[in-house]
């Protein structure tokens, strides 16, 4: 009878990439070793597993391979030129893992780890700074990875692993989130200070129905916020110019391009005045988000539960 010594078929260059993980990966390790030691037993040793375990695995290696990778004389080995090659990337390979796993101890780590932390354009003068200033008096060495964006933008890389938390506005209604209202922000008409209606306190936004607005682009939470208010309002609001960060809509605003509905300004800014808006209720609701059932790291979740104990005063007074 001939014996068939493997009944298992070879690794091509058309495998699938999944296949050659799956067969080759967990055996990287065996490989090295007995490189390093060119004999089976002290490898065996090294690694704590049977000598027989390591000798099948390596005779598997070089048959899924299809290509000699050690020259043997009883338990004493010595690479082949092919050996000597695979090596090198074999190397370079493990040395990659053992930074990345390196890497991500140090980012899970409770006092000195990461958190990737999303926020708004309009919260990072005062609100985000204060927050890691306040955050940090109890949490000195933990690393914060910060994206300034606009909401949907800052959703789609918390959907993609980017971000643990993201502090945005409206708060997200979405399956795969978990998101909490911590704050509400009034928003107040601002218009240039020499128009009709600055020498007034207060302001109804139908009184504003006529005028063109300065907004930021379709997709930020607080165009769709000025759209409906208006459309509360009774009003579809004239469109003069489409934005992406709220301090320059204030300064076309003074420059008399329109009138804009906008959160507090963190420092007041000459040419415009701003005004209480008595109805509609002009508010928006700031929250923090995350995605369900994704686990925290210890720093992750000491911030995420310092945000939490911040509900309804988050915002600078």
């Amino acid at each position: 009878m001939v014996h068939n010594s493997s009944s298992r078929s070879r690794l091509s260059p058309s495998s699938y990439e999944e296949d050659i993980q799956q067969v080759l990966a967990p055996r990287l390790a065996y490989f090295a070793a007995v490189a390093r030691h060119e004999h089976v037993t002290r490898a065996a040793h090294e690694l704590a597993v049977p000598q027989s375990t390591l000798s099948r695995a390596m005779v598997r290696l070089e048959e899924d391979l299809g290509v000699a990778l050690f020259a043997r004389k009883g338990r004493t080995v010595s690479l082949t030129p092919a050996g000597r090659t695979f090596l090198t990337t074999v190397e370079r390979a493990l040395s990659e893992v053992e930074r990345a796993a390196d890497s991500v101890r140090a980012d899970a780590d409770p006092a000195t780890g990461k958190v990737a932390f999303g926020f708004l354009h309009t919260m990072g003068s005062e609100t985000v700074p204060g927050l890691i200033r306040a955050f940090r008096a109890d949490h000195p060495r933990v690393r914060f990875q910060l994206v300034q964006n606009y909401g949907e933008a800052m959703i789609e890389r918390l959907r993609a692993g980017d971000l643990d938390l993201c502090l945005t506005s409206p708060v997200p209604d979405a399956p795969d989130l978990v998101a909490r209202r911590l704050d509400e922000q009034r928003l107040r008409l601002v218009v240039p200070d020499d128009h009709r209606l600055a020498t007034r306190k207060r302001v109804r936004l139908a009184e504003a129905a006529d005028e063109a607005f300065v907004t930021l682009e379709p997709g930020y939470g607080l165009r769709r916020i000025t759209d409906d208010l208006c459309a509360e309002a009774g009003f579809k609001p004239r469109v003069a110019f489409e934005g992406e960060e709220a301090e320059t809509l204030r300064g076309l605003v003074a420059a008399g391009l329109g009138v804009a509905l906008l959160p507090p300004p963190a420092v007041a800014r000459p040419g415009v005045t701003e005004l209480t808006v008595t109805a509609p209720r002009a508010v928006r609701e700031i929250g923090v988000a995350w995605l369900d059932g994704h686990p925290d790291t210890p720093p992750v979740a000491a911030f995420k539960r310092f945000l939490l104990s911040r509900r309804g005063h988050l915002l600078p007074e």
